[in-house]
């Protein structure tokens, strides 16, 4: 800190975003980050993905490990790198190991995977060289409408949540090397029905409720050693202004979060590209504003160097005090002292394939999915489907370029070959999906795997396009419908006339392979809901269904 100027001190609480793909140095999108860490001096970078044809690229992570060097190489300070990693890398790398999301954990009633997960997700972020592990979420969804948060968090029930979270944390700290966690999104973003990456969403509950619902999963998570905490894109009436995000508000972050619950690491912003702030505040206002408000970390500006002047700017005006540039400036450099990078800040790109992907790790992740799978109704004992029973499958996917499905197809086919199996996306013609219905008439029942996840900006879980139409349209002909969810377990408040449900928790090949073994009576039923669905199922509920008989 003694060398530093202002300015780049200031720099020092900026994380920029860059994707992971080794490029060109002399390409335009190589200057640009070259530019933001060598010459602006940055604190660090937050990995994230490029999107082609609508839909999301992952990196393959030997490119994200050579990027990555290469941008520590150039920094005079070395680099704190962050990233989304919920579901272990495969959140945001090309992986074999794809972790469910988090509410299927909960839906298994054993914390022990979750500290599994986070010792493996330890190990994948550091042998990456992504150190910086923003998860486990630790927001409590009680709000069967909420349309960012959902199947991340591990469901409703304060305590379970806290438990999850605290096995996740306690996973990732014992994972053989350090690494930082991050418990998301303070105060809590399970109750509201608003995405923040859309606009401010509000949580208008009292202290109380905060006391005993949102706030137990951030308390777990300080006891259990967390060492940093995200900020929320909301606005929290009970504790500031109705129109001001907690991650603008010092009530929020120094009143409540460092005095009363006595957090002491980085607390780092959300997203400051998202509307839920950036509607109001230019990336100078929204800087300045989080910093007097408590953050050390600003991540994501939509300006870096905006932003690092705008603070400049407040500094030399006396609006912000040096002392309080320094606080956080020590706790960044702290964090990066943790995690040894002044002793080391690259990593060996060629030792990634015997840290990643290995066989044990694939399996035992497809028990997690195996054990996930909750049956919700089994109307008329229709489940276990017998293979041969005359079925038609629908697999409903959430896009034209997405692989949804191909793996729930292949294992139908692999226990049914000529079973009729129809993938659909939500854009195609009302004729494609009569012809879809049409394709059903000599069944004896009906499967319908619907794909409904979350993503930033869609602003709903709901199914998209004309499957609501098409799904109404099974279910009034009389024949037995099977709907299987592999994402939104609430999906079947929108159709309660359905046979059977079985809610999967997550659209990742694992759940879709769990979910055809289920079907099948391939696997013992299991999971119990994290969740309440309203007019539908409480919280906990589940039926049990053994083995099937071998034929």
């Amino acid at each position: 800190m003694r060398g530093m100027t202002l300015r780049e001190k200031i720099a020092q609480l900026v994380v920029v975003p860059c994707e992971g793909e080794p490029r060109s140095s002399r390409s335009a999108e190589y200057r640009k980050y070259l530019h933001w860490v060598r010459d602006l001096r940055v604190g660090g970078l937050i990995m994230m993905n490029a999107f082609e044809n609508g839909s999301m690229r992952k990196d393959q992570p030997y490119g994200m490990a050579v990027f990555l060097n290469r941008m520590q190489k150039a920094a005079a300070v070395p680099l704190l790198v962050g990233g989304d990693f919920e579901r272990g890398d495969s959140t945001r790398v090309e992986s074999e190991l794809k972790f469910p999301h988090a509410m299927a954990f909960a839906a298994t009633g054993d914390t022990s995977l979750s500290r599994y997960e986070g010792e493996i997700t330890g190990r994948q972020a550091r042998a990456i060289g992504v150190p910086w592990i923003f998860a486990p979420v630790a927001d409590v969804n009680n709000n069967p409408d909420n349309p960012i948060i959902n199947i991340r968090s591990y469901g409703e029930n304060p305590e379970e949540v806290a438990a999850h979270v605290r096995a996740f944390i306690e996973g990732a700290h014992a994972s053989g090397g350090p690494v930082l966690v991050c418990a998301k999104h303070f105060p809590g973003h399970g109750d509201t029905a608003t995405d923040s990456h859309l606009d401010l969403a509000v949580l208008g509950v009292d202290k109380a409720r905060l006391e005993s619902l949102e706030l137990v999963p951030f308390r777990a998570a300080i006891a259990a050693g967390a060492d940093s905490i995200m900020t929320a894109h909301i606005a929290v009436p009970a504790l500031d202004q109705p129109d001001l995000p907690s991650t603008l508000s010092r009530a929020v972050l120094t009143g409540l979060l460092r005095e009363e619950l006595q957090f002491h690491g980085l607390i780092v912003t959300d997203a400051l590209t998202m509307n839920g702030v950036a509607k109001q505040w230019t990336p100078a206002q929204s800087a300045v504003k989080a910093i007097e408000a408590g953050a050390d970390v600003l991540l994501m500006p939509p300006d870096p160097e905006a932003a690092i002047d705008g603070v400049l700017h407040a500094v030399k005006q006396g609006r912000i005090a040096r002392a309080r540039i320094d606080e956080s400036v020590r706790r960044v450099l702290a964090a990066k002292a943790r995690l040894g990078l002044n002793r080391r800040r690259t990593v060996d790109p060629d030792a990634l394939l015997d840290e990643l992907d290995q066989p044990e790790d694939v399996a035992r992740v497809q028990e997690i999915a195996d054990r996930a799978v909750t049956l919700v109704r089994n109307g008329g004992n229709l489940l276990p489907l017998p293979k041969k029973a005359v079925a038609s499958f629908l697999v409903l996917t959430e896009s034209h370029y997405s692989t949804e499905g191909r793996d729930f197809a292949r294992e139908v086919r692999a226990r049914v070959p000529d079973a009729r199996i129809a993938i659909l996306e939500p854009s195609v013609s009302d004729a494609v999906f009569e012809q879809a219905l049409a394709g059903t008439k000599d069944a004896e029942a009906v499967v319908v795997a619907a794909f409904a996840s979350v993503a930033a900006y869609r602003g709903s879980v709901a199914l998209a396009g004309g499957y609501p139409k098409l799904l109404d349209a099974l279910i009034a002909s009389g024949k037995p419908v099977v709907l299987i969810a592999l994402g939104n377990p609430y999906l079947v408040r929108s159709f309660p006339g359905v046979s059977a449900y079985l809610a999967a928790y997550s659209p990742v090949p694992p759940s879709e392979i769990a979910a055809a073994k289920a079907l099948f009576g391939e696997i013992a039923i299991q999971g119990r809901l994290p969740v309440t669905i309203p007019g539908i199922a409480k919280y906990g509920d589940g039926i049990k269904l053994a083995l099937a008989p071998m034929p």
